[in-house]
């Protein structure tokens, strides 16, 4: 089945927050940090059902070299990527966030 893959646009700001605050840290890591995000988006959209469940139907997977995950929920033949979220927060944080998303 042919899946079609939306990044909401809550998402799209916390990928743009987190390539931001990379940025600054060091010229180019912002750059890095947006490849290993859309590298993981692009597998998703090729994959989508690979990555279990990890809260309710949101799935998750974990951004190469940046301590992120990418939360999504396969409907039918849509992918909806809700959150981009730094792992190193709170569980409860993150399900709150999800919660407030859906």
């Amino acid at each position: 089945m042919k899946h079609r893959l939306i990044v909401r646009s809550c998402a799209e700001r916390d990928i743009s927050e987190a390539c931001h605050w990379y940025q600054q840290q060091a010229e180019g890591l912002g750059s890095d940090c947006l490849r290993c995000v859309d590298a993981a988006i692009a597998f998703i959209g090729r994959n989508p059902l690979t990555f279990p469940k990890h809260y309710h139907e949101y799935r998750r997977v974990l951004v190469r070299r940046f301590p992120y995950g990418i939360f999504y929920v396969v409907e039918g033949d849509i992918i909806s990527v809700i959150a981009v979220l730094h792992l190193a927060q709170d569980p409860e944080t993150i399900r709150k966030i999800l919660n407030e998303r859906q």
